[in-house]
């Protein structure tokens, strides 16, 4: 017998039969292994079913995680000698690891969890989990023991910010303690099974330097960037699913003064301000009686008398974009969001839609002045065919012709073609925009001596580039 700390948790005669078939198959973190055996998932499965068996989870739960997982691993490690199962050294540590990752984590999502290259983890049922790995998607040979497994994750997650997913409530946002964005959708909506989407945050956290050298923007654009973080400049955020939105916005806001009071709101909160004068508020979802609902609107509504100076939403997608105009225009300067658009000109007729079917009776000129007179910035990202990720336009709202918003880019990516890898060559540049609007405001901070080098030194570039050509 294992010598315990518990007392409790104890190991049943080898004689009675597994309660469990199986359980989650494991992934070692260094690679996507799909060479694993059915005779090694059957023998996990046996393992794992005498464990049940044998421990008090009740006990378990009170132990902190290593005295927890050293335990599991003395049981387990009794259960391989008592049943004569035949393995090699390699083979019994993954299995160690699989069962304390079942036990205590997140099942064979651990490892996954673990690589800081993974972006996104979709799981498509029990049986199918793809990665996203410098913006291409791969399967993995991971699967789940049935889809009830991968439902008791899926209930595990979401069950730590006191959410649920259930047949009641099929659908839900959460977040795990990293901030990785995690979405659980399931039966009787999800037919074939749970679907488990998760977008991770890297444990480091991306700057715009680092943005530089990823090649995702030029020198000159970002130091652009950081003028418009630095002045309070009213700024959206766009781009496609998977183009980098929340991690733009993150780098914006590094240059926020820190005595500035900002107040952030999001559906699930992944934002990492740095600052120390931050309030996050956070979305609830209804209860088992329909209520207590709180949206994205009663959050920025509520966040206008909280005195704050910035105002952050994560993500703009409905009724809460006529309030977050209403702060933008009435003395929330350098407020921020982030919409789902295919370009800087989608992003306005987004927010359009959004006003219009919330449900106010206004003229569209009426709006669209409101817009233009909420907006400074458009700073647009997009996800390119050869899955990288590059901000392609930088650009400001000029001003109002007639019932048409007028716009002007100051900063653009230009394709120029593909290497013989399939990789996009292009490049960024300046329009040759002198002085934009918000060159007052950048003054007035004292940054207009780097916004006037920022953008002298990119309209030099292209120059030099044009004189080779």
């Amino acid at each position: 017998m294992p010598s315990a700390g518990l007392g409790a948790p104890i190991l049943n005669a080898p004689s009675g039969k597994p309660a469990a078939t199986g359980s989650p198959p494991q992934q070692i973190p260094s690679a996507i292994d799909t060479r694993r055996s059915e005779s090694y998932y059957e023998t996990k499965g046996t393992i794992f079913g005498a464990l049940i068996e044998a421990i008090d989870l009740g006990q378990l739960a009170k132990l902190d995680a290593d005295s927890a997982r050293e335990e599991i691993r003395d049981i387990v490690n009794e259960i391989i000698a008592i049943k004569n199962i035949v393995m090699s050294i390699s083979e019994q540590e993954d299995l160690l690891d699989d069962i304390c990752n079942d036990v205590l984590g997140y099942g064979p999502l651990e490892p996954l969890l673990a690589r800081d290259e993974i972006a996104d983890i979709m799981v498509n049922g029990s049986g199918t989990v793809y990665i996203e790995v410098a913006g291409k998607i791969q399967k993995t040979g991971i699967r789940f023991r049935d889809n009830q497994q991968l439902l008791n994750i899926c209930q595990r997650i979401v069950s730590q910010v006191g959410r649920r997913v259930d047949e009641s409530s099929p659908i839900c946002d959460a977040r795990l303690p990293d901030g990785s964005r995690v979405n659980a959708i399931v039966p009787p909506l999800a037919i074939d099974g749970p679907a488990l989407t998760i977008r991770k945050f890297r444990k480091e956290k991306l700057t715009l330097e680092q943005l530089v050298k990823y090649g995702s923007i030029s020198p000159e654009g970002a130091d652009i960037l950081k003028v418009i973080g630095r002045c309070r400049v009213n700024t959206l955020v766009s781009g496609s699913t998977g183009s980098g939105k929340t991690t733009l916005l993150n780098c914006l806001t590094r240059y926020i003064d820190h005595d500035e009071r900002i107040v952030t709101c999001e559906d699930a909160a992944e934002l990492q301000l740095q600052q120390p004068h931050v309030v996050r508020l956070e979305t609830r979802p209804p209860n088992l009686e329909g209520e207590g609902q709180v949206t994205m609107r009663d959050l920025v509504r509520n966040c206008l008398r909280m005195r704050p100076e910035r105002i952050i939403v994560g993500e703009v997608r409905g009724q809460e974009a006529f309030d977050l105009l209403q702060a933008m225009n009435t003395g929330h300067d350098g407020s921020m969001g982030t919409v789902h658009a295919n370009s800087p000109r989608e992003a306005l007729s987004r927010l359009e839609s959004m006003i219009m079917m919330g449900g106010y009776s206004l003229p569209s000129r009426t709006i669209r002045e409101m817009i233009c007179g909420s907006i400074d910035v458009i700073v647009h990202g997009s996800r390119l065919r050869d899955g990288s990720r590059r901000i392609t336009h930088i650009t400001e709202i000029v001003g109002m012709e007639g019932d048409v918003i007028v716009t002007q880019d100051l900063f653009l990516y230009e394709i120029l073609g593909e290497d013989a890898n399939g990789n996009i060559i292009g490049k960024h540049k300046s329009t040759g925009i002198g002085r934009p609007r918000f060159w007052d405001r950048a003054r007035y901070y004292g940054e207009d001596q780097r916004l006037a080098a920022a953008l002298d030194a990119s309209e030099m570039t292209d120059s030099r580039e044009r004189m080779r050509v």
